[in-house]
């Protein structure tokens, strides 16, 4: 995984400066900020909001709007996603959850406190028929159970 810059005004409006550019510039923006720092502080919102002539509203809107946005803090070492829609959670999708939880000492949205794991929920991952369903850093998995999750955790932190 990636180590991710400390936060640094100036490198910001780098940033910026090199995607301010392109029609519908704020994704782009917002995406690279938390690429080069690990999430998108709050004092990246003014300056990105500046740039691109938006209200800082506008843009903290859409940085709280999309789940995979970040602004407190890098996420963990190993991010695990798990689908909460419905089709997987007709098929044991809470249960899962709920043992997930349990078994990293976190809840939704938080990273442990060794920075090596940050639970995640997600809203469809596209894999309806092969629920429950997850990303575990960015690799989808199907099927899911106990043990197959069990296992999964143990190979990620070796």
């Amino acid at each position: 995984m990636p180590r991710h810059e400390p936060w640094d005004a100036e490198r910001a409006g780098e940033i910026i400066a090199r995607y301010r550019h392109l029609e519908g510039a704020g994704l782009p923006i917002l995406h690279a900020l938390q690429e080069t720092f690990g999430c998108v502080p709050d004092e990246a919102v003014p300056l990105v909001a500046e740039a691109l002539n938006l209200s800082r509203a506008e843009i903290h809107g859409t940085v709280t709007f999309y789940h995979d946005f970040r602004t407190d803090r890098p996420p963990g070492h190993h991010v695990l996603k798990l689908c909460r829609a419905e089709a997987c959670q007709a098929v044991g999708g809470d249960a899962l959850a709920t043992r997930a939880q349990e078994k990293l000492g976190i809840r939704w949205g938080e990273t442990s406190a060794d920075g090596n794991w940050t639970l995640q929920p997600v809203f469809c991952l596209g894999l309806c028929t092969s629920g429950p369903t997850g990303m575990l850093n960015g690799e989808p998995v199907a099927k899911l159970t106990a043990q197959k999750l069990a296992e999964l955790l143990e190979a990620a932190d070796r």
